[in-house]
Parts: C-alpha cells; sequence; structure tokens
C-alpha cells in the first residue's frame, strides 16, 4: 500500500492548473511519539485554498514540494497517543493526501460518533462556523433589515442567508445562474435573488433594495463589492469574508470605487478571519445543529470522487460549478 499525495510544483498563475501540482506516491508514515496516523476519507475544496498556495495570508504559504494544505476529516487507524483511540473520526487540515501522521494536540477534532462527514465538513464545519461568526457577530443583523449576499449559493452564503431569514431580515442572495437563483428562493427561502450572470448587478439591487443594504455579507469582492457600496443604506454594514473575483488575478486589483459611501452612510466595513472564533465554536455547532434538525437551515453538499481528481474540484470553485459546499471523497 502507498500513500497518495498532491505537492506544490509551483505557484499558480492566474487559474490553477494541474501543472501547479506533482501527484506522487510514497510510502505510508509511522506515527511518531504522541502522534496519530489518520486515514483521510473526505477533503474540504475552499476558496481560501488558493492564497494558501500562492503567498503568505493569515497562514504562512505552501512551501514548493510541500503537501497541498486543506482540510479534511479522516479516521484514526494507528495512534501513539493515549487521547486518541483506532477508530476515532477526526478532522483538521491533513491535506491532499490518504494518509497524514501528526500531533494531533491542537491539530485534529474528535467528531461525534455516527455523524455523516458531509454534514461535519460543511454546514458544522469551517463554512458553517464563519456564517455563524461572521453574520451574528461582525455583522450584527437586527430584525427587519434587509441583508444581502454574495455567493449565496455556495457553502457559507447558503447558511448566511438562512440564518438572517432565521434572525428575521429580509434577504438577497446573489448567486451565478438560474438554477442556483431557483434555489435560493425556492427551497431556502430567500426573499429574492440577483444573477450575475445574467442581470445588471447594480440595477437590481435598486429595485430589490428601494431603501438600501443594512448589511451586505461579501465572499466575491470585485464589481458586486462596489454595486453593494453604492447602495449602502444608513449605518450599513459591510462584512468582507472572502474575494474570490479576484483570487486568480495576476496583478494586484483596485479597491472599490463607492467606498466613500462608507462616510457619506456612516456605515462600516470589516474583514474577519474564523480561525478567531474557534475557541467558541462549540457555540456555533449547537446552534446549527438545532437549526437543521428543525429544518430551519438546509444544507447542500457537492461531492466529487477521488484523490486524483483534486486540481479539477478545487477549480470548480473558481469556475461557479459547485452547489453548496463542495467536497471531495477519496475512501470509504
Amino acid at each position: 500500500m502507498k500513500n497518495r499525495q498532491w505537492l506544490l510544483a509551483r505557484r499558480p498563475q492566474g487559474a490553477i492548473q494541474d501543472s501547479d501540482f506533482n501527484y506522487v506516491e510514497t510510502d505510508i508514515p509511522t506515527p511518531g511519539e504522541n502522534e496519530v496516523l489518520v486515514r483521510n476519507l473526505v477533503l474540504s475544496c475552499d476558496p481560501t485554498q488558493r492564497g494558501w498556495i500562492a503567498f503568505d495570508t493569515y497562514l504562512p504559504a505552501v512551501k514548493i514540494g510541500e503537501v497541498v494544505r486543506s482540510a479534511g476529516a479522516g479516521r484514526v487507524v494507528a495512534s501513539n497517543n493515549p487521547a486518541f483511540a483506532v477508530g476515532d473520526i477526526v478532522s483538521g487540515l491533513t491535506g491532499w493526501q490518504d494518509y497524514v501522521a501528526m500531533n494531533p494536540k491542537g491539530q485534529l477534532s474528535k467528531l461525534p460518533a455516527g455523524a455523516p462527514l458531509e454534514l461535519a465538513m460543511s454546514v458544522f464545519g469551517l463554512t458553517g462556523i464563519t456564517a455563524y461568526f461572521g453574520l451574528l457577530e461582525v455583522g450584527r443583523p437586527v430584525e427587519g433589515e434587509t441583508v444581502v449576499v454574495s455567493g449565496a449559493a455556495g457553502a457559507t452564503g447558503s447558511v448566511v442567508g438562512q440564518i438572517a431569514k432565521i434572525k428575521g431580515c429580509r434577504v438577497i442572495g446573489i448567486a451565478g445562474g438560474a438554477e442556483k437563483c431557483r434555489w435560493l428562493t425556492g427551497d431556502l427561502g430567500f426573499d429574492g435573488t440577483i444573477d450575475y450572470k445574467s442581470e445588471n448587478v447594480g440595477a437590481r439591487l435598486k429595485e430589490l433594495c428601494p431603501k438600501g443594504i443594512n448589511l451586505f455579507f461579501d465572499n466575491v469582492g470585485g464589481d458586486i463589492l462596489d454595486a453593494a457600496l453604492a447602495r449602502l443604506a444608513m449605518r450599513g454594514r459591510v462584512v468582507l469574508c472572502g474575494g474570490i473575483a479576484n483570487y486568480n488575478a495576476t496583478e494586484p486589483q483596485p479597491g472599490p470605487k463607492n467606498y466613500q459611501n462608507l462616510i457619506v452612510q456612516r456605515g462600516r466595513m470589516e474583514g474577519f478571519i474564523v480561525l478567531d472564533y474557534m475557541p467558541r465554536a462549540a457555540e456555533a455547532v449547537g446552534a446549527l445543529a438545532g437549526w437543521v434538525q428543525s429544518g430551519k437551515i438546509k444544507n447542500k453538499v457537492d461531492v466529487k470522487q477521488g484523490l486524483e481528481n483534486a486540481p479539477a474540484t478545487l477549480r470548480r470553485l473558481f469556475e461557479g460549478r459547485n452547489e453548496g459546499k463542495q467536497l471531495l471523497r477519496i475512501a470509504e
């Protein structure tokens, strides 16, 4: 048996290519003192991985020749750590590989026995926790306000919109394609949608938000952020979660032209990183679990198969082809 791995071959320029990575097979590692050996089962595909392989962000950039960093969930198959037993299901930054040996302290979290990995890696994982704290702690929605979400059909955006509805807000989602927009209004209960692929976002925001946007949760950046800033209501807030529109840019992108509307409308624009809230993750997961169980939050995952398809599966995020949370199952 071998350990299949994807290593970073070069820093991507523009859209990621298969040639940015090297596919290798090595021996399965042996866990050292206090380490465990994890057999990866499901890998998470997230836009932030594009930054991790390109430059230093809130985490150091993946080095050339290292395993590509990603979140994953798997089973402990060998343990030299008394806190983790063979058979435990765990999650952490396990990377694009079949097996990983690591010290679990601060690096791996145990998942509840019997919990579906698709739930654990989506609405109960980093994307759900991001939505919870980004909206409620940074955005602070108030009942009756108008909340607009970009990337609304994605893993984070779809949960953001549903939580905003739970809190009594009017929610408008921006997504790419008629099918995604129908899902947002028909299944998730959004009050309106904008298809950025076929509609003028600025004109539709004016139509759907006649009194302005009280809270804009941004996963996209670029022209869509600029259009939302132009429609900001008095004391409006902008939560900066991601900027996928610019992740593949080969040169620094200009800032939004309408940022001075923050002054006119006495607005606030704030970025955040979910890692700052991880000590409170149980709070978010508890609330999300209750909403899922009661049917107030619906979860959607897009699962592809096979470690050999890791680069192509990550690319789906930047091609707008994923529906909900993008996952890659590499073993049963």
